[in-house]
């Protein structure tokens, strides 16, 4: 679906709109995560993708925005995390430049890694740069079972996945070195309570591969881009909207992810979130990091819409998994 239609089907959803059901404006808190999407090259088409990436995305963070990313983030200490997302943000060619000159600034980074980029020809330097940088790892795993995965994400990835996870698990992943899974639904509902889904992970993955890690992050999936083309398709998108609102749960809004970060686009425009991003929503006041004010940008409502439903469902869902 283009930008176009997914707005007119979340606008046209009807029940109760987001910004009904909260009854107030959100107002952001402050700037502890500074997330950076780098682009929206993959080496996979998974099927759930909120980016719509692929191999044939060319869409890329340029060596001017990431320094000025890098430039900001020195610029405001109560930065704690940098968090690098893409597509495969690996295969940006400024994705070594982000990860040691955030390290050098003393932050926590983060890799949202697919795993089966670190199998890939040419990319044989990842394990050694992730370990010597001491980059924290969060990968998707939608399920534990190969036939699961493979439909969600394409054939084979299962296996490499596996492959990946024990290379990590070798050079102190899981152990000395944080490495985080994610679950996804695969289906019309939302994700299931994380404890109990880590503790069969663990114990799956434990018995029949040998490998450990440290936490699963449960993350809901919301109705854009591709998985909101496979809703309507099916004739679906109003029943998983019904499904979201009446899960919605009042106690997740204090713990929203866009309360507390930024959300950089590969072109450098401001968003919210990473959700808000694909669908171009970007932020009030703050247009651009180059145009960056740090009081009007924490002075900021965030910008909501019907997919929030998603972060606002159940245990509530961010980047980071469950909220309550």
């Amino acid at each position: 679906m283009d930008l176009t239609e997914q707005h007119s089907t979340l606008q046209g959803y009807s029940g109760k709109h987001f910004f009904e059901t909260v009854g107030k404006p959100i107002q952001a808190r402050s700037i502890k995560v500074f997330q950076i999407n780098v682009g929206k090259w993959c080496n996979q088409a998974c099927r759930h993708c909120h980016v719509d990436a692929s191999p044939i995305r060319t869409e890329m963070m340029d060596e001017n925005t990431a320094k000025l990313c890098i430039e900001l983030i020195s610029k405001i200490p109560e930065i704690e995390t940098v968090d690098i997302t893409g597509g495969a943000p690996e295969g940006n060619p400024y994705f070594k430049m982000l990860v040691t000159e955030a390290r050098r600034l003393g932050k926590r980074v983060m890799d949202r890694c697919n795993l089966t980029i670190l199998e890939e020809p040419g990319y044989e330097w990842l394990y050694e740069f992730l370990k010597e940088n001491q980059v924290e790892i969060v990968s998707s795993l939608p399920s534990v079972l190969e036939n699961v995965t493979d439909n969600q994400r394409g054939k084979g990835v299962y296996q490499k996945s596996i492959t990946a996870l024990k290379k990590l698990n070798a050079i102190g992943y899981g152990t000395s070195l944080p490495i985080h899974l994610v679950y996804n639904p695969n289906g019309l509902f939302l994700s299931s309570g994380q404890v109990q889904l880590e503790k069969e992970y663990k114990d799956h993955l434990y018995k029949k591969y040998g490998i450990v890690f440290n936490q699963l992050f449960c993350i809901n999936n919301l109705p854009i881009d591709r998985f909101l083309g496979s809703l309507v398709r099916a004739g679906k998108f109003e029943m998983y909207m019904e499904t979201l609102v009446n899960a919605y749960n009042p106690a997740t809004v204090n713990g929203l992810m866009c309360l507390d970060q930024i959300s950089v686009g590969y072109d450098g425009s401001v968003y919210d979130c990473d959700f808000n991003q694909m669908l171009e929503l970007k932020s009030k006041g703050v247009k651009h990091i180059q145009d960056f004010d740090l009081p009007t940008f924490l002075g900021r409502e965030i910008v909501v819409a019907n997919h929030c439903y998603g972060c606002t469902a159940g245990a509530g869902s961010s980047c980071g998994g469950e909220i309550v």
